[in-house]
């Protein structure tokens, strides 16, 4: 099939985790014959910091400077697609929205990455620019990177007629373990930008074990932490983390911490990029507790799970041989069911679920495409 994408960015890993997803999925979709083209608005903070410019596995990667620049182009490749697909927070999202809606593309798609987010700036009475204002309605498959609850508030907020999950992913070839390094030695990490919604976590499950254990070496990395973060002696810090010294990062540490944004947690079935790619790299993992966690990693064999500094400590006591034991389960785990390969094929039966569904087309107002969606390569 030939997939066109409208989204935030593949180019640039930096300050986003949509990038890393979409290049696992682009290896993982071109390696089963699918054809790939991504658009994406060249805006001057990516373009600072590409580390990208052809897409993996092949396809056509698109930067344009301006939504007028790329109208003729867009309508030319959607209207030979079998999917075309508009993201969360693509900066072209309503334009692009309409101008699939209008195409003959096959499926119309919209991927919610950031459903918490969407859903929780909706109910604070707030504008999602990436939105259309007529709502999911017209879609033929609306895809949440969440799911649970998030999946019944997007048919019943947005309309989606069919609201299906694909959850974040791991690329093998890109997240597995390393030798470790020196700068990232921790008996605790934690990777991730500030967020005051998960401060009170973060000081539960991290700074106040740091308080109870001077003896032992914190680490965070990220960016944005303020002048008062209640940093402790044995608290390090490397202010960022460049996606590439991810696996180093990870595979330096005794074990590393898992903080889920509180609008994410609330909603549950919430598990992030990097709750997978810590995983692959074979290291032990505490996390917060959310719903739908038992979904992705079985508590107490493959995870850790902590709510309070108490259960935060207790792990942080395990002998090695049981950390060790964890994280080999959770790698394996990952590996097996949580790779960009395992999320193409689930994609793969969402866009054929949707396209058998009756009155997918007529639902939209357009005639139903005459051609077959082609998912046996």
């Amino acid at each position: 099939m030939k997939l066109v994408i409208f989204g935030l960015t593949v180019s640039s890993s930096w300050g986003n985790g949509h990038a890393t997803l979409w290049r696992g999925l682009c290896r993982a979709l071109a390696a089963r014959g699918h054809e790939i083209v991504f658009f994406e608005r060249d805006v001057p903070y990516y373009a600072e910091h590409r580390d990208l410019r052809e897409l993996p596995g092949g396809g056509e990667l698109l930067l344009y400077p301006s939504w007028e620049d790329a109208l003729p182009t867009a309508r030319r490749h959607l209207d030979d697609a079998d999917v075309g697909m508009v993201t969360s927070y693509c900066p072209d999202g309503v334009a692009a929205s309409r101008l699939l809606l209008d195409s003959r593309a096959g499926l119309r798609v919209f991927y919610d990455m950031d459903t918490p987010v969407t859903l929780q700036a909706l109910e604070r009475g707030e504008t999602v620019p990436y939105l259309p204002p007529w709502g999911l309605g017209d879609f033929d498959l609306v895809l949440s990177f969440t799911g649970g609850a998030s999946l019944r508030e997007l048919r019943t907020r947005l309309g989606a007629r069919r609201a299906v999950p694909l959850y974040g992913s791991v690329d093998p070839e890109v997240h597995r373990r390393v030798p470790a390094q020196e700068v990232f030695r921790a008996d605790l990490s934690y990777l991730g930008t500030y967020a005051a919604d998960r401060q009170a976590a973060l000081e539960a499950l991290f700074i106040e074990p740091s308080r109870r254990c001077p003896g032992q070496r914190f680490l965070i990395g990220g960016a944005l932490y303020p002048a008062d973060f209640p940093w402790t002696d044995n608290v390090f810090f490397v202010r960022h983390v460049a996606p590439g010294d991810h696996p180093a990062f990870y595979s330096s540490c005794r074990m590393t911490l898992n903080v889920t944004r509180a609008a994410m947690a609330a909603m549950g079935h919430c598990p992030s990029g990097r709750l997978f790619e810590a995983a692959a790299c074979g290291t032990p993992i505490l996390s917060d507790h959310w719903t739908g966690l038992d979904e992705f990693f079985s508590p107490g064999e493959e995870i850790l799970v902590a709510r309070t500094t108490d259960e935060a400590l207790r792990a942080l006591r395990l002998p090695a041989g049981e950390l060790d034991a964890v994280a080999r389960r959770a790698r394996e785990r990952a590996l097996d069911e949580h790779n960009a390969a395992r999320r193409a094929r689930d994609l793969e039966e969402a866009l054929a679920g949707a396209y058998d569904a009756p009155g997918a087309f007529q639902a939209a107002g357009v005639p139903e495409p005459g051609r077959t969606l082609s998912m046996e390569v």
